[in-house]
């Protein structure tokens, strides 16, 4: 790629050192801001490829006309600033996190006897907000049992000393249906409102033991007092918080004030989902998708996720779990990759839900736009397999044989991921004698490929082999003879584990089961074992058709074929009076072929 002497001249001044860097198009407009651990290194990398992985990547580094950089002492003190300039240009071509909607928060209005109730506004009131709560399910099944466990207000009023002493209010419905303790009109002492506040807090922060532990507290000392009453009130209370608790907690409760994060990703989308994690419960639950612009790594966006996350949900938490390694520090946070046990466990829960969220992405682009579904897979099968370009052709062969009777191999087509029937081949083996895999392979690939090249059809961009080592390696042998080795990307699947192996190497690789990739692989596997079943058959069940006719005297093929035209089957023939063959063969072959079935009989 040509660079321009006034870039030239910027590469060759960039300092050895961690910073941040800027591109800039000609009209002065930002394009893209990074961090890098050397600037030298990671800015000089744009303009020094011959190929680039991302069309995106290549028409950025093209519009680029200036680049400026800051120098810092710490990487920590890159990320940071790299954060304020994305947050303060939004560049073009930086990732960013699609998610445009607000949500709801629980707020405890900053007034005497508080009001607690959902908003979507935050003001700078004094009063607390705790969220945002991305799904409004969780929110309201938190103020319900908040309005279950305590009596609160939900009037306007303005509850002051003044106004309650100069009795200007009147209990309304609410107080009558037991919902409210009736402050308005100084039923209610503000010291006790404030301590159900407090518990409150408490419970929408997920620290449901030591709102229980505060209840049992005052529940014993009612009891103490012998104020039964109110103190088997509290215990109902301390019943209905436990079995809210129990319903919530989905790991050991010692893991107290914990991240998760997670995403999930194919070769158009990512979605990552966060969850955190109180006392063993999940408090909050936020799924988003995420816009990759250039070729950014897994680790970067995982990086980009958490931060964005945390400073969305005004998160404190000191601890995050991770699906894999991010190999970047975000300050004041602790990153772990848990191997096994409940932290696992959280993980897995959070890499379902971002998967949940990917597979309905999927359906709706396959309803919304088939072509572009289509794209999305052949490119997720590209990344998968490493392949040089998309496998919009592909072909897979398959053999067939029982007891080495009757061997076929066939041959299925798929073009842009669906089957080509009409493209289907079966090649009746010639030149094996018994139940060999390895040569029927090499004979029905060299047949097939050596025809495509006789008639200059086009080849597949990917090439199947059902079998393991042994079959892939016959099918590079024929594909060696006719000169095709590096023209066709081939692989081998093995049935027992899903194995690919790919030719020369010995290691295979395993694709997630759950990848589309694997399924449109298995889909042709089996493709291709029900075609080859099928036509193994057909060819066993002709095979014996002929053989019991042609042992008839007299009765030679133009003769068995006349005749299973007209009756269909062998056994037709055989429940056909003789008068009804003579009308098909004549007297003489009628007569032959009555006897020989009656004595068979």
């Amino acid at each position: 790629m040509e660079v321009s002497d006034h870039i030239k001249s910027i590469l060759k001044a960039l300092p050895e050192k961690a910073g941040v860097y800027q591109f800039f198009e000609e009209n002065g407009s930002i394009l893209y801001v990074g961090k890098a651990k050397v600037l030298k290194n990671r800015v000089t990398s744009y303009f020094n490829k011959n190929k680039y992985e991302s069309i995106k990547t290549k028409l950025m580094v093209k519009k680029i006309r200036d680049i400026k950089y800051s120098v810092v002492e710490t990487e920590s003190d890159a990320l940071l600033l790299e954060d304020s300039l994305i947050k303060k240009f939004k560049p073009r071509y930086n990732i960013l996190l699609k998610d445009d909607k607000s949500y709801s928060s629980i707020v405890i209005k900053n007034e005497p006897f508080p009001r607690v109730l959902s908003t979507r506004q935050i003001l700078n009131d004094g009063s607390t907000y705790f969220g945002p709560y991305t799904s409004g399910k969780s929110l309201y099944s938190i103020l319900d049992l908040i309005r279950e466990l305590y009596p609160l207000r939900t009037c306007t009023l303005n509850l002051s000393k003044a106004n309650i002493q100069a009795k200007k209010f009147k209990v309304c419905l609410e107080y009558h249906l037991g919902n409210c303790l009736g402050p308005c009109v100084g039923k209610q002492r503000e010291e006790d409102y404030q301590q159900g506040v407090q518990h409150i807090k408490r419970i929408i922060k997920g620290e449901y033991l030591e709102a229980v532990k505060n209840l049992k507290k005052e529940m014993l000392l009612l009891a103490s007092e012998q104020k039964f009453e109110q103190a088997q009130q509290l215990k109902e209370r301390i019943q209905t918080l436990e079995n809210f608790q129990a319903k919530s907690t989905i790991v050991n409760t010692d893991i107290d004030n914990v991240e998760v994060f997670s995403i999930a990703s194919d070769a158009q989308s990512i979605y990552a989902n966060y969850m955190h994690i109180m006392r063993g419960s999940i408090v909050h639950v936020y799924t988003a998708e995420v816009v990759r612009q250039l070729d950014e790594t897994h680790e970067e966006v995982l990086a980009f996720v958490i931060r964005s996350f945390r400073e969305r949900m005004k998160s404190q938490a000191k601890t995050a779990i991770i699906p894999f390694d991010i190999n970047e520090k975000i300050p004041g946070l602790e990153l772990i990759v848990p191997q096994r046990g409940d932290k696992k466990k959280l993980v897995d829960l959070s890499l379902k839900n971002a998967n949940h969220f990917l597979l309905e992405a999927r359906k709706r682009a396959a309803f919304l736009d088939p072509e572009r579904n289509t794209q999305r897979i052949l490119e997720t099968m590209k990344k998968d397999l490493h392949l040089a370009e998309l496998p919009v052709h592909i072909e897979c062969f398959d053999n067939s044989n029982i007891q080495g009777t009757n061997p076929v191999s066939a041959c299925v087509v798929f073009k842009n991921a669906k089957p080509s029937k009409s493209d289907y081949r079966i090649f009746n083996i010639q030149s094996v004698v018994g139940p060999d895999d390895f040569a029927s392979m090499r004979e029905a690939v060299y047949r097939r490929y050596a025809r495509l090249i006789q008639e200059e059809q086009p080849l597949p961009q990917l090439l199947i082999i059902d079998g393991g080592k042994g079959q892939l390696s016959s099918a590079m042998e024929s594909l060696d003879l006719l000169g095709l080795r590096g023209k066709i990307a081939v692989i081998g699947i093995a049935k027992r584990l899903e194995e690919i192996f790919f030719p020369g190497d010995s290691i295979p690789i395993y694709l997630d089961k759950r990848s589309e990739s694997l399924k449109i692989i298995q889909h042709l596997r089996n493709e291709a074992h029900r075609y080859g079943l099928s036509k193994h058959r057909q060819r066993r069940s002709k095979g014996a058709i002929h053989s019991e006719l042609e042992n008839i005297a007299g009765v030679g093929k133009k003769t068995i074929e006349k005749l299973l035209q007209h009756f269909s089957s062998v056994a037709r023939i055989k429940a056909a009076t003789q008068n009804e063959i003579e009308q098909v063969v004549g007297e003489k072959i009628a007569e032959k072929i009555k006897n020989y079935f009656t004595k068979a009989h």
